[in-house]
């Protein structure tokens, strides 16, 4: 079956053939007749299967009659991230060349201005993130009873980012009588939960079976030790070994891991580039251009980049992190191999990863075989220095060097020159012996001056104070009811010694 059998407008299928493209996938062969048929339709299919093309095409035929009216959008595509909402404006500039269509993106990152001036001209298609859309209309400069065709893309992420509140809200202010597109790659219970409350009668379009991978990906898992270090000094030696690497997504699951990876990489030589939800919107769309115009070979990202990136050349996806939810493995892995091009995924796996690996394993009704060869990690110049400061503080803690005390100065001298032993424990001991012998003597005086005055028996105290009763106690003080069961009538040494002293009249008349 060729496009041209799908109903498609001509000027859609001229852009499709000025794109190279001649037969749809499947995803696009079964959903496209059902969206021109004005039915909802709900789409399950792994990633990197075409999904955004079956609901740009046939909203670019659609869209031909009409027109536009000013803050009131005709079709809305929900995005999670602003990376795939970029990307989505990037296939209906593709596709609608031919056409004169107003195509506005909200995201953050972008002044509300530029965003407010769009809207006010009128707005054909209306790409968003759900915080950015609720924000606009909040503040009354965008409605949404004219919404005709409403598309929730990658609902299983939404999901994940905790967007399904705001998915409900802007639900209830879309006309009732919308057509819905929903697209998915898994089905969790709460993803099935909102089709069956938005959707009336959806053609439900599976092309494959919910978190299945993909046969042209290749995968592997190599063992790792527990420390942090262990793992780069491991992921530089995959990348220098991989066979045939074009390019390579590294993916982990936190941002500080991705700029610990990134710079402990730069630091190695290797040309990358990072990815996370921390960096502003210029900076991440930078670095994304580069990986995809080839100018950076590697890019170390957060889960950002994993869901629905276009990225069709990219040869390797690494796993430093094993995800959490097994969910997040199909996705990743779903950044190679697309199109019918082959691709490799790797995972590093450590001692505290094999329950997320049994996980994704069930889940993909697979096993994930371990890469052949010795990738015992060894030691490289530079290691020291590289391992994070967590780790150094545990080795402190095993009895390595410490904070220096206070008062104490380092010296850069050589140990031998010091007079201190060469062995690293005999140093220690050394070393702690030396800083006791300075540190006691005025500790054991302060401590033998409190036990003279505070530990004798009392009656010697007080013996004490009438022999010396101008010299204040410097010991702890008694409680006063002790004190006064001590003090003997016109007996004042329990006094100050100032209020003692005789005091000298004046002479009168003076």
């Amino acid at each position: 079956m060729s496009f041209s059998d799908l109903g498609l407008s001509e000027k859609v299928l001229a852009a499709v053939a000025a794109t190279g493209y001649t037969n749809p996938t499947p995803i696009q062969e079964q959903a496209i007749p059902h969206v021109l048929a004005r039915k909802d339709v709900l789409g399950i299919a792994q990633t990197g299967t075409g999904k955004t093309a079956a609901f740009v095409l046939p909203m670019l035929t659609i869209l031909e009659k009409g027109r536009a009216r000013a803050r009131m959008p005709r079709t809305l595509i929900l995005e999670p991230t602003r990376e795939l909402a970029a990307q989505v404006k990037e296939n209906f500039d593709r596709y609608g060349a031919g056409q004169k269509l107003n195509v506005a993106l909200l995201i953050g990152g972008v002044s509300f201005g530029d965003q407010d001036a769009k809207l006010m001209r009128g707005v054909d298609v209306l790409i968003a993130t759900p915080g950015r859309l609720l924000d606009h209309t909040e503040r009354g400069g965008l409605l949404l009873t004219g919404v005709e065709l409403l598309v929730i893309d990658e609902a299983d992420r939404m999901l994940d980012m905790g967007f399904i509140p705001d998915i409900e809200r802007i639900c209830k202010l879309v006309p009732f009588t919308r057509q819905t597109l929903f697209f998915t790659a898994t089905m969790p219970p709460e993803i099935r939960r909102i089709t069956e409350a938005f959707l009336h009668n959806p053609q439900k379009v599976e092309v494959s079976k919910p978190a299945t991978t993909a046969v042209t990906v290749t995968q592997a898992q190599v063992p790792a030790g527990r420390e942090a270090h262990e793992k780069r000094e491991l992921l530089r030696r995959l990348l220098r070994e991989a066979k045939d690497l074009k390019n390579a997504i590294i993916f982990c699951n936190r941002k500080r891991e991705v700029a610990i990876v990134h710079k402990s990489l730069q630091k190695h030589g290797f040309s990358v580039g990072a990815l996370h939800g921390d960096m502003d919107q210029p900076a991440r769309m930078a670095a994304l251009d580069q990986f995809r115009k080839g100018e950076l070979p590697l890019l170390v990202a957060s889960d950002v980049a994993a869901r629905g990136l276009d990225i069709p050349e990219v040869s390797h996806v690494f796993n430093f992190d094993v995800p959490h939810h097994a969910d997040d493995y199909v996705h990743r892995i779903g950044r190679t191999g697309r199109a019918g091009r082959t691709g490799t995924a790797i995972s590093i796996v450590t001692p505290l990863d094999q329950k997320s690996m049994a996980a994704i394993e069930k889940l993909i009704g697979q096993s994930i075989p371990r890469a052949e060869g010795d990738y015992e990690v060894h030691a490289e110049a530079g290691d020291a220095t590289d391992r994070p400061r967590e780790a150094r503080g545990r080795e402190r803690s095993r009895g390595g060097r410490g904070k220096p005390q206070r008062g104490r100065e380092r010296s850069h001298e050589p140990r031998e020159a010091r007079g201190e032993p060469r062995h690293s424990s005999d140093a220690r001991q050394s070393s702690e012996a030396r800083h006791a012998s300075e540190t006691r003597q005025p500790s054991e005086a302060r401590h033998r001056s409190e036990e003279r005055h505070a530990g004798e028996p009392r009656r010697n105290a007080r013996q004490q104070a009438n022999n010396n009763s101008h010299v204040p106690s410097i010991g702890r003080p008694e409680p006063r009811r002790q004190r006064e069961a001590d003090t003997e009538p016109g007996d004042h040494s329990h006094l100050p010694a100032f209020l003692l002293r005789p005091v000298r009249s004046s002479p009168a008349g003076a």
